[in-house]
């Protein structure tokens, strides 16, 4: 059986922007590893960068909600199966996210990707505590990313 890389698990497509996701190859390893820390099997993920339009329309067909967001993501797996991803990113709101949380576009981006799979390993961020939880976790790997 051939041996595949764990940056081979994960992708990136781009409908818009590309500029702020340099180092391609170091993130998706550090991608793989989210998982593994997190004790997760990565099959695949795609990351799809899209515009504030293309995320609303699915937001709308795919989850009946008439408004604009950072990120959705879709695990595609069984459960007890390794994790097979799409998580859908609108460049236009991490960069206004940039700018109204005080911070550069490429932290935002990173923090919007561990966001998404950190989602796929299991926590959320609907009530007050699994946000704060959330928000931990995400400045774990962004510090551990940008160290």
């Amino acid at each position: 059986m051939p041996v595949i890389s764990t940056h081979q698990k994960v992708f990136f497509h781009f409908l818009k922007g590309s500029n702020s996701l340099s180092q391609r190859a170091s993130l998706k390893s550090f991608i793989a590893t989210l998982f593994k820390k997190e004790a997760k099997r990565l099959e695949a993920i795609h990351y799809i960068f899209c515009s504030d339009d293309y995320l609303l329309k699915i937001n709308r067909e795919h989850l009946q909600h008439d408004y604009y967001t950072d990120i959705i993501t879709f695990g595609l797996s069984e459960p007890g199966q390794p994790i097979n991803a799409e998580v859908y990113i609108s460049v236009d709101r991490v960069k206004d996210n940039a700018h109204q949380f005080k911070t550069t576009l490429k932290k935002e981006l990173h923090r919007v990707i561990f966001h998404g799979a950190l989602h796929l390993c299991g926590y959320k961020d609907k009530k007050k505590g699994e946000e704060a939880l959330m928000r931990k976790k995400e400045e774990f790997y962004l510090n551990g990313y940008f160290r």
